[in-house]
């Protein structure tokens, strides 16, 4: 066989792979948080575009939920405001949350728009200040320890969790064929706005639109088992096994909460996937293979 059949019989053989899962996916919504190294490695930004333009054109409807917690400290410290976090979370006081609106509102948000549109795409940027999309509440934090008489509550200022989520703009834009692309700034009672961990977000916002999949782009291979190998698969209830026994712990145990609640509340899946891999959120989808973890009910 030629090099160049050899050429065509594999792209026959891509596109006849894919072809099933585009007719399982047409007309779903699949709501992908992006972050980690997909959204700073010029190859994988271009890459990660790319796909989310062609889910769109064979009928997917993707949703975008972004972080940017990288760029967030490259501009304080380029403004000589020093990081601080506790228990992993950033402390957010007034002056850190217009940096963080400025970043994830605007300088994130839009690039990502941008890269979509470059690349045949019609994205529309949203904060969860647009549409009253996100209601937030104030996150504190609980500490306790054998020193302290009483639990301690910490407050470490605009930093939130999710109230509500109306999803109205979400199904307009939608349905008018765009990409929403979201950054996680939600809006308290009071009018104030709060910085959202961008897991819980996405895991929310798929469950209030009845996803078929939520994708978490991550910078690992995905949930390991006790002797480092990658777990492709697996249910509700060997999740809490593995959490049990500490196979599941440290900052991976955010991610798998978020996937487990999403498909407690209606998501068809969760996949736990490796965004550090081109066209990751492609080989996920349209291919047998897949390149993370997927969290089923049952």
């Amino acid at each position: 066989m030629s090099i160049l059949n050899e050429r065509a019989h594999t792209i026959a053989h891509v596109l006849i792979e894919a072809l099933p899962y585009i007719r399982r996916f047409r007309g779903k919504t699949i709501v992908i948080k992006y972050g980690g190294n997909a959204m700073v490695d010029e190859t994988l930004k271009q890459g990660f575009a790319r796909d989310v333009v062609l889910m769109k054109m064979v009928g997917v409807n993707p949703v975008i939920v972004h972080g940017g917690g990288p760029q967030i400290g490259s501009l304080l410290k380029r403004l000589g405001k020093a990081s601080e976090f506790v228990q992993g979370m950033r402390v957010t006081d007034d002056e850190t949350m217009d940096v963080v609106e400025m970043v994830l509102g605007g300088l994130v948000n839009k690039e990502i728009v941008n890269f979509i549109n470059r690349h045949g795409g019609s994205a529309v940027g949203l904060t969860g200040k647009d549409g009253d999309l996100i209601r937030a509440r104030k996150l504190l934090l609980r500490r306790d320890a054998p020193e302290l008489e009483a639990t301690e509550i910490i407050d470490i200022g605009h930093v939130g969790e999710v109230e509500s989520i109306d999803a109205a703009v979400v199904h307009m834009l939608v349905e008018g064929d765009f990409i929403p692309v979201i950054a996680p700034i939600g809006v308290g009672e009071d009018g104030r706005s709060y910085n959202i961990n961008a897991d819980l977000v996405a895991g929310k916002i798929a469950e209030v639109l009845k996803a078929e999949k939520l994708l978490l782009l991550t910078n690992t291979t995905g949930l390991l088992d006790a002797e480092g190998n990658l777990i492709t698969e697996l249910d509700v209830g060997r999740v809490h096994a593995l959490i049990k026994d500490g196979v599941i712990a440290g900052g991976m145990l955010p991610k798998v909460q978020c996937a487990l609640d999403a498909v407690h509340g209606g998501v068809k899946s969760a996949h736990i996937i490796d965004g550090r891999v081109e066209h990751a959120v492609m080989l996920d989808l349209f291919t047998d293979e897949g390149v993370g973890t997927l969290i089923r009910s049952r």
